[in-house]
């Protein structure tokens, strides 16, 4: 774009006697998200900016919290946390579910986890059922409760056959009379 021009020493030299010259580059800066035009058609840029919710360790939130995106939790929160990816931060308190596709703990997460990815961090506690189609646990992580593979971890709806079983009614024997004592001597 720009041709930067070699300064001799003769120019300096003839200058000096005038005023003291200093040799300039002109550099040129790239815009952070370079966009080329093609043909008329204007290329996005590849890396596309994503707002990430956080909630700080200075916060406290009572109630259900629903992000589009993704989250961060380095705070309390009681209530149900729904997010696409989920961070719960080292010092992080949840008192109830939280559902997501990708859930890292750090923190500590009391209450029911569905998530396809689960990563159970060093330093992490979780004391409720975990749903997860992938779940992994590190070393000094606690986990008390119970680790349930299913195809559709995120579906909060009952199982269908816990349904089912619970619809079903159980048929209630018939009433029992008793026999006299002189038809018990009999046999």
């Amino acid at each position: 774009m720009f041709k930067s021009r070699a300064v001799d020493s003769k120019t300096l030299e003839n200058n000096v006697g005038d005023a003291i010259a200093v040799p300039t580059i002109a550099t040129t800066a790239q815009p952070p998200h370079p966009i080329a035009e093609r043909d008329g058609a204007r290329l996005e840029p590849d890396v596309k900016a994503v707002a990430v919710s956080c909630i700080g360790s200075g916060m406290s939130i009572i109630g259900n919290i629903e992000c589009n995106g993704p989250a961060q939790v380095f705070g309390r929160v009681e209530g149900e946390i729904r997010a696409s990816d989920l961070l719960i931060g080292d010092g992080a308190k949840v008192e109830g579910s939280v559902i997501a596709q990708d859930v890292t703990i750090c923190g500590s997460v009391k209450g029911v986890v569905r998530a396809t990815r689960v990563k159970l961090q060093s330093g992490g506690a979780v004391e409720g059922d975990i749903f997860h189609r992938s779940l992994s646990i590190e070393e000094n992580a606690l986990f008390e409760g119970t680790s349930r593979r299913v195809e559709n971890p995120t579906d909060t709806a009952p199982d269908a056959h816990a349904t089912q079983k619970k619809s079903q009614v159980s048929p209630t024997p018939p009433a029992l009379t008793p026999l006299p004592i002189a038809d018990l001597q009999r046999h």
